[in-house]
Formats: C-alpha cells, sequence, structure tokens
C-alpha cells in the first residue's frame, strides 16, 4: 500500500503512536528559537493524517501561505526516498483532511478555537483528530487557559500538539525537567519533547523528557536533520 509505504518512511511515527495508532493526548514540542519546531509539528500532523485522521493545523501569528510551505516541503523530503509512482496523489488526498487556521494572539483561546472546530464539525467539513498550534506565546499563558484547551480536547477526543519557545538565559526547570516558560504547565502535558544541539554531532536531538503514554519513540533515539529538519532514525 502506498500510504504504508510512507508512513513506514516517517520516523515520526514512533513519537505520534501507540501500538500503531495515534492516540488522543496533549503534547508540547520545546527548543530554542529555529531548531525546528514548526517542522515537528508538521511531521505529526502528516502522520496523522497518512494514518487516516483529520487534521487543524493552528497558526497563531503566523500567514496562511508559509504553513502550506512547509507541508509542502516536508513532504517532498518524505517522498524523496520512495520509490513511489504517484506520491503526490496521495499529497492532494490528505491534504483534503486538512484546515489551516490563523489566529492573532489575542484571540487564541478555547472559546474560539471551540467553536471554529464546532463548525467544521457542524458543517460536515473536517471532524479534527488531531490539532497542531504553533506561534502560542506560552511567556504569557495562565494555568486555566491551558487547562481548558485539555479538557476540550479530551471533551472533542484529540490529540493536541503544541509548540513553546525556551530561552538559553532562563534556567528554571520542573522537577520533570522541563524548562521554562512551561516549567509550571507540566503536569497538563502527556509528551513532552526537547529539540536540542546533539553532543559531537550537527544533528538535533529528541529528548522526551516526560511521556505518560509508555509509547513515544519506543526506545528509539530519534534526531533532525539539521538542514531539513526531517526527524531520522540515527542522523
Amino acid at each position: 500500500m502506498l500510504k504504508q509505504d510512507l508512513i513506514e518512511k516517517n520516523p515520526i511515527r514512533y513519537l505520534n503512536t501507540v501500538e500503531g495508532k495515534v492516540d488522543s493526548r496533549m503534547g508540547l514540542v520545546m527548543s530554542r528559537a529555529g531548531l525546528g519546531k514548526t517542522a515537528m509539528l508538521v511531521q505529526i500532523a502528516l502522520d496523522s493524517l497518512l494514518h487516516g485522521k483529520q487534521v487543524v493545523h493552528v497558526s497563531v501569528g503566523q500567514s496562511l501561505e508559509k504553513t502550506r510551505i512547509w507541508y509542502d516541503d516536508i513532504f517532498k523530503d518524505i517522498v524523496a526516498g520512495c520509490q513511489l509512482d504517484n506520491p503526490y496523489e496521495i499529497y492532494d488526498e490528505i491534504m483534503r483532511n486538512r484546515m489551516i487556521m490563523t489566529f492573532k494572539e489575542s484571540t487564541f483561546n478555547r472559546a474560539r478555537l471551540e467553536e471554529r472546530l464546532n463548525d467544521l464539525v457542524y458543517q460536515n467539513i473536517i471532524r479534527p483528530g488531531c490539532v497542531v498550534v504553533d506561534g502560542y506565546d506560552f511567556n504569557a499563558v495562565d494555568y486555566q487557559v491551558l487547562a481548558d484547551l485539555k479538557e476540550m480536547a479530551q471533551a472533542m477526543d484529540l490529540q493536541l500538539w503544541f509548540s513553546a519557545v525556551s530561552h538559553r538565559t532562563d534556567e528554571r526547570t520542573s522537577p520533570a525537567g522541563v524548562p521554562a516558560p512551561c516549567h509550571e504547565l507540566d503536569d497538563l502535558f502527556d509528551t513532552v519533547v526537547l529539540l536540542q544541539p546533539g553532543s559531537g554531532t550537527e544533528c538535533i536531538d529528541l529528548n522526551i523528557i516526560k511521556d505518560t503514554t509508555s509509547g513515544a519513540s519506543g526506545g528509539r533515539a530519534l534526531q533532525l536533520d539539521p538542514i531539513t529538519f526531517m526527524v531520522k532514525e540515527g542522523c
């Protein structure tokens, strides 16, 4: 099966699935600026699409076109090593199950997001199984706001992934090792992935510093290619 070939070519499946199924959870990808958070979220979203899930990508303070380009580029890199006759027929097919939303930072909250998601479901456009949120500012987030979003995800049976920027100069961490500004929010996340420059290599390590699903990575050492930001099993 062509889709299965692509699923097996994308090592992000080790992070995104439990026993071959995309599970419901709230996840977080953290790193300093420019290390590949958006690329990670896009690969998580693409893996969900290939598994037959419908996906909503929420870009906070970013343009629709920039987000589309991320999907185009990441998919090209996934299929680059595949001997498939018509990979872009698959791309066109799965993109029918993806919706990109944009929000201004000041307007993003549970009520607004839930309203827009429910509109999609009510109009029979998309019933998402995965929502990724890129660009959310965790420096100003209130604990209850994020708790409300987790409650929404559980009620809608979603997996909900966020990205967050950490800062070299802020050394605060939670007991589990989650860096600021998310160090006081880590109990809300089921999975937390920290992207860090690898030791003795140019590649970027995916450090899973929290996982309550007992399935993330399956014990495999995953890294990001520093050029393409593609997840690889050994870089």
